[in-house]
């Protein structure tokens, strides 16, 4: 199994196709051959969770059979010929399941991989459906584990990703080890506390959280490969 997430972005005037792909690049990822599970992706501007949208960029995750799958697909496919056409940059990231806990729109993406002997360079993917009445507990509490992510020791990069504004959202983020990121979630006063409500005051009516483990990295978003030298 291998796991895809291509970020791209558009051109300023290409937004309104930007826009328009995300209906009907539905069907051509419906017929791709050897992807078993997809999600086309809006994205926010500060790298989590975000209630601003960043109307250039857009994301697709995905997960393959095999490599082979996913390199037919980014050779030949529809969509890739599309994005050539119309963005600016495309970055992708791809990644071997270690661990994934929970369901996305019922389904576990990622299988039951539950590997904890991994060391070196990690992907979270860190996963939710808000319940609507928990919104605003939700997000009064979201830009203080923004900041705290950012400046925390061993992170390297993070993208807001997410099938709808507001209540249905992920952030994608690359760590050097899953220490680092044990040390983020759980050593940080402030990210453990809104954990602790995540699960007390119940905010969510799905979630999932994945580990991963980078295996290539190509292409260049905001003018760089963030991964570049890393794997």
């Amino acid at each position: 199994m291998i796991v895809s997430l291509t970020i791209v972005r558009y051109r300023k005037a290409y937004i309104p196709v930007a826009l328009f792909a995300m209906a009907i690049h539905r069907l051509p990822m419906l017929l791709q051959k050897g992807c078993t599970f997809w999600k086309l992706l809006g994205s926010g501007r500060n790298g989590t969770f975000d209630l601003q949208p960043d109307w250039q960029q857009w994301g697709l995750l995905a997960v393959w059979n095999s490599r082979e799958d996913f390199d037919r697909f980014n050779e030949r496919s529809f969509i890739k010929y599309w994005w050539n056409l119309f963005t600016s940059e495309q970055w992708t990231i791809l990644c071997e399941p270690l661990q994934s806990h929970g369901k996305w729109d019922d389904k576990e993406p990622f299988g039951n991989a539950d590997r904890k002997d991994h060391i070196g360079l990690v992907a979270v993917l860190t996963r939710a459906t808000i319940r609507i009445s928990r919104l605003k507990n939700f997000w009064a509490n979201v830009d203080n584990v923004t900041k705290l992510m950012k400046d925390a020791p061993g992170f390297i990069t993070s993208f807001g990703i997410g099938e709808a504004p507001v209540y249905r959202q992920a952030t994608f983020s690359v760590w050097q080890s899953i220490e680092d990121v044990k040390a983020f979630a759980y050593a940080s006063k402030e990210h453990a506390e809104v954990i602790k409500k995540t699960r007390t005051e119940k905010w969510y009516s799905e979630e999932l959280f994945a580990r991963f483990k980078p295996i290539a990295s190509f292409g260049a978003i905001n003018g760089k490969d963030p991964l570049e030298g890393s794997i």
